[in-house]
């Protein structure tokens, strides 16, 4: 009988070690808890991310996990939930694209909350964070479930569960439970990412997080699921995703996939990444006023996640904003930078940027189309009431993996999005990440988040 995918990666995750990680391996994993960190420790303030603090704070628990940026411990579900939902609430962290587009470190919060909970060190939850991108970034590139139907959040829980089963050193058998538990309990509606946007377009992720993190404990415990859950005659590929195999895995012969997923340069979605460069360096050539017409020449997954809705072109909501193509282009048009402020509810009513939106135009390209997903291709032609016109054309946006952002950029960006709430602690915090393979216990980074009032 041929061996199930549970089985084969429930084998990979018990045979990957620290000592087989390259020192480029260990970096790009810093890099990804930095970026991680910074992201989230920007939203703690948030108004959605305080009710869910409030929630979980009604499940205290001193064995639990703590609460980024707090010293309250509640359950490991409802920390990894917490959590993953500061990570995800600017739009801000890292993605991966190829037949799936999604977000690997979305993974993170669940990983580090189950790695305090038993004391690991920063080599152990290194290690936890190449394995879960591993498998989430394999499975995004075996199938696309968007187009079926169902959230690309199935891959995240799915990565995650391993990376956590890992951190608990759980034999193979439960490692295989854990992921069969997982797979077939973490199936989301894709109406998540469509029409006007709500709050869960940034928890649905953390919530296949949280689900992970409980059914791994589930699995720790002696508890079994389905099986085989992606062959089987209900299974995963029959249900979501399609048949297919994945053949390559990081560390056996190949490089890990962690080096090819890119860290946001802008809040914007991913897709708009390269527009947003392109319109930056239009703001500099052109006063919006004197706009008389913009076409933009994208790419088919573009246009279908951040054009197509009418809702996009009329966002409501800060995340419809951020998956909008047209608003991205004309608020820099307009403002000539793009924030974490720039969806705002002032900002999202400015007549300037709703009246610019109104001359946007966008069609795919097929020829850019044929350079997604390696790149990002997008074009912004300007045509001015005198007659002229200006374009710029991005293929690979700053941060992407193939224009990657240098540590310098990347340690900005952190100190930008946390010295205002952490202050003096944030450039100490900093050299802490970068150090994270002699850290101890990974307790050690929580007592520098803390956010005192």
């Amino acid at each position: 009988m041929a061996k199930t995918l549970a089985k084969k990666f429930a084998e990979y995750a018990k045979s990957l070690e620290y000592k087989k990680l390259s020192v480029t391996d260990i970096k790009e994993a810093k890099r990804r808890l930095i970026d991680t960190l910074a992201v989230s420790i920007a939203a703690f303030n948030e108004e959605p991310i305080k009710i869910v603090r409030s929630i979980a704070m009604d499940n205290k628990n001193d064995k639990g996990a703590t609460l980024w940026c707090t010293k309250i411990k509640t359950a490991l579900d409802y920390a990894s939930f917490h959590n993953s939902c500061m990570t995800r609430y600017f739009d801000y962290n890292d993605t991966y694209l190829s037949k799936e587009a999604l977000h690997p470190s979305d993974c993170i919060g669940g990983l580090f909350s189950i790695g305090e909970s038993i004391g690991v060190s920063g080599k152990d939850l290194i290690l936890g964070i190449v394995l879960a991108y591993e498998i989430i970034c394999r499975l995004a590139d075996s199938a696309s479930i968007r187009e079926r139907g169902w959230d690309h959040v199935s891959y995240i829980g799915i990565g995650a569960c391993v990376g956590m089963s890992r951190m608990l050193d759980l034999s193979e058998e439960k490692i295989e439970q854990a992921i069969n538990l997982t797979a077939s309990n973490v199936i989301t509606l894709r109406q998540t990412r469509i029409g006007e946007l709500s709050h869960w377009k940034g928890f649905s992720a953390p919530n296949a997080v949280r689900n992970a993190c409980f059914y791994t404990i589930l699995a720790s415990n002696g508890i079994t699921g389905p099986s085989p859950v992606f062959e089987g005659e209900r299974g995963f590929f029959k249900q979501v995703s399609g048949e297919f195999e994945i053949e390559k895995l990081g560390g056996i012969n190949e490089s890990f996939k962690i080096h090819e997923t890119s860290i946001k340069y802008h809040p914007v979605e991913y897709h708009s990444m390269s527009a947003a460069d392109a319109a930056l360096i239009l703001y500099n050539k052109v006063k919006y006023e004197e706009i008389n017409r913009i076409d933009i020449d994208t790419f088919e997954v573009s246009y279908k996640i951040i054009v197509k809705d009418p809702e996009k072109w009329d966002p409501k909501t800060r995340e419809t904003a951020d998956h909008s193509l047209p608003y991205i282009v004309a608020h820099i048009l307009v403002n000539g930078k793009i924030n974490i402020d720039s969806y705002s509810e002032l900002n999202l009513k400015d007549q300037r940027v709703k009246s610019l939106m109104k001359k946007i135009n966008i069609k795919v390209d097929p020829e850019l189309d044929k350079l997604y997903p390696k790149a990002v291709p997008n074009r912004i032609t300007i045509y001015l009431k005198d007659g002229k016109k200006e374009t710029s054309e991005i293929i690979y946006p700053k941060g992407h993996y193939m224009n990657p952002l240098s540590d310098e950029e990347l340690n900005n960006k952190f100190i930008k999005l946390t010295e205002p709430l952490l202050k003096e602690k944030s450039k100490e915090l900093l050299k802490k990440l970068w150090n994270l393979e002699n850290v101890k216990d990974i307790k050690e980074i929580l007592e520098m988040i803390e956010i005192t009032k």
